[in-house]
């Protein structure tokens, strides 16, 4: 008998293909049981700063990234910056301008703007950086021999090696004072850090798997309640 392709039942996605498990409180767990948290960091423009606050910015630099005692990983992401809304935005202001001077001025800016974007793309930089959570912290679950098989990638894991309320308690417990201290040594130097939540990672990791349609495209716009599609059946 004939199977109706309308009423198989979708059991593989893209998601198969990506290492995050989930997205919970802030903490990215991976399918092998390690966890991430990101945390985005504020720039400054080193080139404004004098010879002097350079040297100090780049000693105290150095000093914070040889105190550390846990490895941490730093990410630059580039992406092309959408200016449509901002030139549109100065030519409304431009045709609201009564003064004839400074009508002049926001649409020699304007133009300026244009010519810009048309000898290239407007790139903005994001950073980040990444505290990490190993499996192997979490112990060798009990049952024979397949945890040290998978320690040593002997066989692939097809689900995490413990409860995700577990992982999530010893992950939490593990990168919170991880996060505090990198926001205490990241002040000093006047950046701005903060740890990403779950709306901020599931717009990172849509950016960085959509690279195309990302700059046209919000979370808020795809109405994404939750980071983990599961399987549906077409009706």
């Amino acid at each position: 008998m004939p199977v109706d392709p309308t009423k198989i039942a979708i059991k593989g996605s893209t998601q198969d293909h990506l290492p995050v498990e989930d997205i919970i409180d802030g903490i990215v767990i991976l399918k092998d049981g390690s966890c991430s948290m990101i945390l985005s960091v504020s720039s400054v423009n080193f080139d404004l700063l004098s010879e002097q606050e350079q040297y100090s910015l780049v000693f105290a630099y150095g000093g914070i990234l040889n105190s550390l005692t846990f490895p941490i990983q730093i990410v630059i992401q580039s992406h092309n910056k959408d200016v449509s809304s901002y030139l549109k935005n100065l030519q409304t202001a431009e045709e609201k301008q009564i003064n004839p001077q400074l009508k002049q001025r926001i649409a020699s800016y304007r133009k300026f703007i244009e010519e810009v974007v048309k000898k290239g793309d407007i790139l903005s930089k994001s950073f980040y950086v990444v505290v990490n959570f190993s499996s192997l912290e979490l112990g060798i679950k009990s049952g024979g021999t397949k945890g040290l098989k998978l320690m040593f990638g002997q066989v692939k894991n097809t689900e995490l090696p413990f409860s995700k309320d577990y992982i999530l308690e010893k992950a939490k417990a593990s990168l919170e004072p991880k996060r505090d201290h990198l926001i205490r040594l990241f002040s000093r130097l006047g950046l701005e850090i903060k740890q990403l939540n779950g709306k901020d990672l599931i717009d990172l990791f849509y950016r960085i798997y959509n690279e195309e349609t990302a700059g046209n495209e919000k979370v808020t716009d795809l109405n994404y309640q939750t980071p983990v599609v599961t399987g549906i059946t077409k009706p």
